[in-house]
């Protein structure tokens, strides 16, 4: 079963994106460059748990 990934903004906080999990299994939290519509830029969203 895949795990469903969220990525948080990390100015504002807010919960933009969901993403199926891969089958790696990984240390370190995903980072990936978004844009955010409540900030109005793109900035770096990271996965929550």
């Amino acid at each position: 079963m895949k795990k469903k990934m969220i990525l948080a903004c990390t100015d504002c906080g807010s919960r933009n994106y969901s993403k199926d999990g891969g089958a790696k299994v990984r240390t370190e939290r995903l980072e990936v460059k978004k844009y955010c519509s409540y900030c109005g830029k793109h900035t770096i969203h990271r996965e929550t748990k």
